[in-house]
C-alpha cells in the first residue's frame, strides 16, 4: 500500500529529475478530497489535453469546466517540458475503469484489456495532463516526451515503483484515446531506461 507523496516530496522529486516546475497558485492544497478518499496510490496515468496554447491549458487543467470541476490532474506537461503543478490529493482525471487493470499495475505486470469501469482511479493514480490536441497529428516535441518519461520515472523512483507502474488513460477506461500520437509501449521503455 502507498501513501501519496507530500507535495514537498513530489515538487522535490521532480526537480531531482532535471525538470523544470512551475508551482501554479494554492496547487498544494487544490483537491477534490472532499469527494472521495486519496490513496493508496499505485500508479502514474497520462493524458492529452485536447487543448492548444499553455496558459489556456494550464488554468483548465487547474479550474476545471462545467461539469467537471479541477483540478484535472497533478501536473501539466507543456509542450516545452516545463511541469506546471496545478493539484495535490485527489484529482478529476482517471475516472472509473478496470479494477483487472489496476490489479496489474499494483502487481506490475503486463496490463489486461480494459473492458470495464467500475473501479475509482481518481483514489489511485497521480496524473499528468499532456499538452497536445489529441488528434494524431499534432506534434509531441522531443523535450515534451521527455519530460513526460522524467515526470512519471520521478515519481516511480520515489515509491520505488517500475515502468510498468505508468499507464496511458485508454489503458484505463475503455472508449477513451489518451495519450494519443505516441504508444504507451514506448513511453514505458523511457521510463525504463530512466530507472536504470
Amino acid at each position: 500500500m502507498a501513501v501519496p507523496l507530500s507535495a514537498s516530496r513530489i515538487l522535490r522529486a521532480l526537480r531531482d529529475e532535471g525538470l523544470t516546475v512551475v508551482e501554479v497558485g494554492d496547487w498544494s492544497t487544490h483537491n477534490r478530497n472532499h469527494k472521495g478518499p486519496w490513496g493508496p496510490v499505485h500508479g502514474v496515468m497520462v493524458h492529452h489535453t485536447v487543448t492548444r496554447g499553455t496558459a489556456h491549458t494550464v488554468r483548465v487543467c487547474r479550474d476545471g469546466y462545467e461539469g467537471l470541476p479541477g483540478p484535472l490532474c497533478h501536473g501539466v506537461i507543456a509542450k516545452d517540458g516545463t511541469v506546471h503543478l496545478v493539484g495535490h490529493g485527489r484529482a478529476n482525471h482517471a475516472g472509473l475503469g478496470d479494477d483487472e487493470v489496476l490489479r496489474a499495475v499494483i502487481a506490475e505486470r503486463r496490463l489486461p484489456v480494459d473492458d470495464e469501469a467500475t473501479t475509482d482511479g481518481n483514489r489511485h493514480f497521480y496524473g499528468f495532463e499532456c499538452e497536445n490536441l489529441g488528434d494524431g497529428v499534432d506534434p509531441w516535441p522531443k523535450v515534451q516526451l521527455e519530460a513526460i518519461a522524467k515526470a512519471s520515472a520521478a515519481l516511480c523512483r520515489a515509491h520505488g515503483w517500475t515502468h510498468r507502474s505508468v499507464i496511458g488513460h485508454r489503458e484505463w477506461q475503455p472508449g477513451k484515446v489518451d495519450p494519443r500520437g505516441f504508444t504507451m509501449a514506448s513511453m514505458r521503455e523511457r521510463v525504463a531506461d530512466l530507472l536504470r
